[in-house]
């Protein structure tokens, strides 16, 4: 059934979703999370808080920052990456960086107050000769006392155990959107292709990071799609990046209808309330974000943000003024 055939009336029939549920084991509907996104501002802000405080620092953001460590050239056709070597958006192919590179924007960021450094590499899915650098890459960063991630699109069977056995804490593989918009921004994979990676990071043993995007033209329920998946994974991401599209010329979703900022930060407490033990991210798009809707999402239930100048090949509030907004809110640093 696609989500988008549903009416507001089919998704308000569960007063439980009002106020969220507790158990972090149950099972989401689509309907129940629509009905969250349906629930007044104020009424769902509170409970998103509220949860929060149940199992967070309600004060405290952890830093991240994101390095490309290969950049450009993707065989891909995600609408919204400007990395897709078939869309010209004046990113070149790039080589992979070198481990003294890595290492040293490593150090940078951890002396700029980051405790995650995550690095990024845009291939439709890492070769064996990249695995090996990737796995170098790791346990150095490791060895500076840093959480490690990484983002390197699909993986073969064998792959995500290597990277376990590095010393890898978490792998991202975003799902995007809901499965029913899916072919709407991506026809180069498949969904089940990115749930099957999914699994393959939890057999390996290593924590899952998986969120999406919003702004691409997706309608609320399908955004309630995107959580309610993200929610039903068994058990949920441990880490749930919610971006907000960064629009990039000569993307096919350059040009897209802007999201209502309010509908960000209704997404965002939408995932704290579905997946209360999870770090939620402030991730992509935060440029664009005054500070009070920043605030509205650290209130909505957002603890944690990427950290520096630049996501990947996109851009980002630069690390002083991050440091003066968490100053005048009053938060810190996990």
């Amino acid at each position: 059934m696609n989500l988008d055939s549903l009416t507001i009336s089919e998704t308000q029939n569960d007063s439980s979703s009002i106020t969220g549920k507790s158990d972090d084991s149950v099972y989401w509907s689509v309907a129940e999370v629509q009905s969250l996104l349906d629930t007044p501002f104020n009424d769902l802000i509170y409970r998103a808080q509220s949860i929060h405080r149940q199992h967070h620092d309600a004060n405290g953001v952890q830093l991240s920052t994101l390095i490309s460590v290969k950049t450009g050239g993707c065989p891909e056709d995600c609408g919204y990456c400007p990395q897709a070597a078939r869309y010209h958006t004046g990113v070149d192919n790039q080589d992979m960086l070198s481990l003294d590179e890595v290492v040293s924007a490593a150090a940078a960021a951890k002396a700029n107050g980051a405790s995650r450094f995550c690095m990024g590499a845009a291939w439709r899915g890492p070769k064996q000769r990249d695995m090996d650098k990737m796995t170098e890459m790791v346990r150095a960063v490791k060895s500076l006392g840093m959480e490690t991630c990484a983002t390197l699109g699909l993986l073969k069977p064998g792959q995500a155990q290597q990277l376990g056995d590095a010393g890898l804490d978490y792998y991202n593989h975003n799902l995007d959107t809901a499965p029913e918009f899916y072919e709407e921004i991506i026809t180069t994979r498949q969904y089940q292709d990115r749930l099957d990676t999914l699994q393959q990071v939890r057999n390996a043993g290593i924590n899952v990071c998986c969120g999406g995007i919003v702004g691409m033209g997706e309608t609320r329920l399908s955004r309630a799609g995107l959580i309610a998946q993200l929610a039903n994974l068994n058990p949920y991401p441990e880490s749930v990046p919610i971006n907000h599209l960064v629009q990039v010329q000569g993307t096919p979703l350059y040009g897209t209808a802007a999201l209502d900022p309010l509908e960000f930060v209704r997404t965002i407490a939408a995932a704290r309330i579905t997946m209360p033990k999870a770090m939620v991210r402030l991730s992509a798009g935060r440029q664009e974000m005054s500070d009070a809707v920043q605030a509205l999402c650290f209130l909505a239930g957002a603890n944690s943000i990427f950290y520096g100048d630049k996501l990947l090949t996109t851009g980002n509030p630069e690390t002083d003024r991050d440091r003066a907004l968490l100053d005048k809110l009053g938060l810190h640093a996990l």
